[in-house]
């Protein structure tokens, strides 16, 4: 009960943090794209040869109910839940809707929050971003770009020797792949 309270002050002192940031943050005006972080938010799912398009029956045939909770219909795993939390080693992490390479294993670091943390993309064209206005805050949520899938949210609050930028993802939508 304890560790769920802390957990929850926790998410919600990170969403408090995201929304200050993203309210100092300009928004799209005069031709100028909306940005977090330096991060564009392109607000529209961007056009790829290979996007994947199912319907839900078969999103729900492939996907665990977990998965299609967060990856189709936008859900967060419990924190300090996910098996991809601890996980180390060289690889990299793909989407499990897709099999799109999302996260390098050496962008990951330990955020505290419960949360797979990177503090950046595979190849930045591998996620997009969108103002994400659900629980009445203003977060910026990560999706995959190749099937539009639900991965997280983003923050400015990553390592500041790196990027500076936090990627909080839901480990349950991560498949892990050893390098060779």
């Amino acid at each position: 009960m304890k560790l769920g309270l802390i957990a929850t002050t926790l998410a919600l002192a990170a969403f408090a943090l995201g929304v200050y940031a993203l309210q100092s943050q300009p928004n799209s005006q005069n031709g100028k794209p909306k940005t977090y972080a330096g991060l564009t938010i392109e607000e529209v799912s961007p056009k790829r040869k290979d996007k994947v398009v199912k319907t839900d029956a078969e999103w729900k045939k492939e996907l665990t109910t977990e998965q299609y909770r967060i990856l189709r219909n936008k859900g967060t795993e419990a924190a300090f839940c996910s098996g991809q939390l601890e996980k180390k080693g060289d690889g990299t992490y793909h989407c499990v809707g897709c099999d799109l390479a999302l996260f390098k294993a050496d962008s990951k670091f330990d955020s505290g929050t419960g949360w797979p943390s990177f503090f950046q993309p595979f190849s930045r064209e591998n996620v997009w971003l969108k103002t994400d206005l659900s629980f009445g805050m203003v977060r910026v949520e990560v999706l995959c770009s190749r099937c539009d899938g639900h991965l997280g949210h983003v923050f400015d609050d990553g390592p500041k020797d790196k990027t500076g930028i936090r990627y909080c993802i839901n480990g349950e939508i991560l498949k892990f792949k050893p390098a060779l």
